[in-house]
């Protein structure tokens, strides 16, 4: 739909942006002249930009005035912001000057009033005297002389506008912007709140047709804050007079607590059509800290992504050298050959308050602190500038003092240590997981591309979601593995536990209990059911059909498929009681289900994956 704004100057009183008046209805269109707007972006420096825009005003108030000044009344005009073209009618033939004032956002919000004109000279919009907070809107003028002919053709006299060159508003405003210059990057996503008060500026006022300032503001002081935005607008200062005022950024440390710091500021002038900048070097007491700080501000700025997402390759997730993880160590921790900490997360739960000790190499027994996360994303894959490697840093050991260690290489971190602290409790549920299993995921053939996932025998190609269950999975079951109400139903149910000689072939809960603990690594995949097969195990392969991967937090006959793939695992076969037999298809996968809420993953809607648009 077009959109156009048509404004009416018939020798009555324009409205204010603050009056409350029913706008005049739209006038039908009429021959008269046509002239195309373009704006200019802001100047740089004390030159003019070059850079030239097509207008999208909200609003656009103009005037046309003789030779003499005078203003001419009675005419009517229509601004087609789609086209950016002025249509004006009621004008004779003659030479004429076309005032343009070009709003771009609300100036409702500025208390803005828009003046009445005889003569050029007169005020034609004025800002409150009382400003008190920045503009809401941008304010463009131009002031263009043009001649206006009339042309007989074949369907009648056709008036016309000639001009020079194109109407090009700027600025009558300027623009300040805040810029800060941190020493340390953590410091910079600390950042809690950045405020600013400017000390009673003066700006002007009033602007006439000719495009002249006058009047000046109340010197009132401003209050501005810089958490979201760092960039405001405001009129000219009177006579090139100084911004001046105080900063004050608060932010917070790993430890939790906040530092207050205050910085004055000056900026010369605010200048119609310019951008000021304002840069604060910003020192702070943390600008030794060597430990990295990540917040969710500095999440936003850093190299941050996910793991085994929906449109993960499958030549990454199904690469063992890429894609792999020990459940009893889902926070995998590292320095990069290029120097940065690499935290990647194989969890379906994110993880707060975490602390990253480590013990770095040639600077003692003591760990220190490292980084502290405020937060690690479920699947995150995380990169951080690692300072350690950069510069001399001061670092908290365990003990509570202060070391300072210089700057490390890469080969010098080759044997650095980590350790993991934290107070959330999931965390706790994953430090009891002693007898962790190595995962990864495999293909088998299968091809994820194609709908049906290109089934080659009993296998097709597993996918990011079916991947996102399996860490769900083995997380639970090596955490399982060690609860002391597992172990006691292993032993209630011992006369129950038989080998693969049959019912008389028993086996002991301990045997069975170090089967379970044994360190294992597993390719998994995803199981084609077409051929009657729903699940498939032994030695280091593992997988399920689609269902019991959706399914085995509530379904005790998908974790029975689970548990019976984990018996072949384990080295027993159909005559035992680990695949059909009791172990498989009543103890384990009971006691799973029965006892979700609390194991570390104890709710499917963490990945809500039943609901994924990419299963098959």
């Amino acid at each position: 739909m077009s959109r156009k704004i048509f404004i009416l100057l018939a020798g009555l009183l324009l409205a204010s942006c603050q009056s409350t008046e029913e706008p005049a209805a739209p006038q039908p269109y009429s021959p008269g002249i046509r002239i195309r707007l373009q704006y200019e972006g802001y100047a740089m420096a004390e030159s003019r930009s070059a850079t030239r825009l097509d207008t999208d005003y909200d609003r656009v108030e103009f005037g046309v005035a003789d030779l003499a000044g005078n203003i001419i009344e009675n005419l009517k005009g229509v601004y087609n912001a789609e086209t950016s073209e002025m249509r004006i009618e009621g004008l004779q033939a003659g030479d004429y000057v076309l005032l343009i004032l070009g709003i771009r956002g609300d100036c409702t919000a500025d208390g803005v009033v828009f003046h009445r004109m005889r003569h050029l000279d007169d005020t034609w919009m004025s800002f409150p005297e009382e400003l008190e907070q920045p503009l809401a809107a941008e304010y463009l003028y131009s002031q263009t002389p043009f001649t206006v002919t009339t042309r007989t053709t074949a369907a009648g006299n056709v008036q016309e506008a000639v001009m020079d060159k194109t109407p090009v508003q700027r600025r009558i405003v300027g623009r300040a912007d805040f810029i800060f210059d941190y020493n340390n990057p953590y410091v910079a996503g600390a950042v809690v709140s950045k405020q600013v008060m400017v000390n009673a500026p003066r700006f002007r006022t009033k602007f006439s047709g000719a495009g002249d300032f006058a009047g000046e503001s109340a010197g009132l002081p401003v209050s501005l804050s810089l958490d979201y935005e760092k960039s405001f607008l405001f009129p000219p200062t009177v006579d090139n007079e100084p911004l001046r005022g105080d900063i004050e950024i608060v932010t917070r440390n790993y430890r939790g607590y906040q530092i207050s710091r205050s910085f004055d500021f000056e900026l010369a002038k605010i200048s119609p059509n310019h951008i000021g900048t304002i840069r604060t070097d910003v020192l702070h007491p943390d600008d030794a800290s060597g430990t990295m700080f990540v917040s969710e501000q500095y999440y936003r700025t850093s190299e941050h992504s996910l793991i085994l997402q929906d449109d993960e390759h499958h030549s990454v997730y199904a690469d063992p050298t890429q894609r792999r993880f020990n459940t009893a160590a889902p926070l995998q921790l590292s320095v990069t050959d290029d120097g940065r900490f690499h935290a990647r997360f194989y969890s379906p739960r994110p993880l707060s308050d975490v602390l990253v000790r480590a013990r770095i190499p040639g600077t003692g027994d003591e760990f220190v602190d490292l980084a502290y996360f405020d937060n690690i994303p479920a699947f995150a894959d995380f990169y951080g500038e690692l300072l350690l490697t950069q510069r001399d840093g001061i670092y908290r050991t365990e003990s509570g003092r202060m070391l300072r260690i210089p700057a490390k290489t890469t080969s010098d971190l080759a044997g650095i240590e980590y350790r993991i602290e934290s107070s959330d409790p999931y965390w706790k549920k994953l430090e009891q997981i002693a007898h962790g299993w190595t995962i990864s995921f495999n293909l088998y053939g299968g091809d994820p591309e194609r709908p049906d996932g290109g089934p080659v025998g009993n296998w097709m190609g597993i996918l990011p979601v079916h991947c996102r269950e399996v860490v769900a999975l083995f997380i639970n079951f090596t955490y399982m593995i060690d609860m002391p109400e597992h172990e006691e139903i292993l032993r209630a149910n011992e006369d129950r536990l038989y080998g693969n000689g049959g019912v008389d072939d028993k086996v002991t809960a301990e045997t069975v209990l170090k089967q379970m603990q044994q360190a294992r690594t597993l390719s998994v995949g995803l199981v084609y059911p077409g051929n009657n097969v729903i699940g498939l195990g032994g030695g280091s392969v593992f997988g399920a059909y689609q269902p019991a991967w959706l399914r085995h937090y509530f379904d005790t006959y998908a974790c029975e498929i689970m548990f019976h793939e984990l018996g072949h695992v384990m080295g027993y076969s159909h005559s035992s009681s680990f695949t059909y037999g009791p172990w498989a298809q009543e103890l384990m996968n009971t006691f799973y289900v029965e006892h979700i809420g609390e194991m570390p993953i104890d709710s499917p809607s963490y990945l809500n994956s039943s609901q994924n648009p990419n299963l098959y």
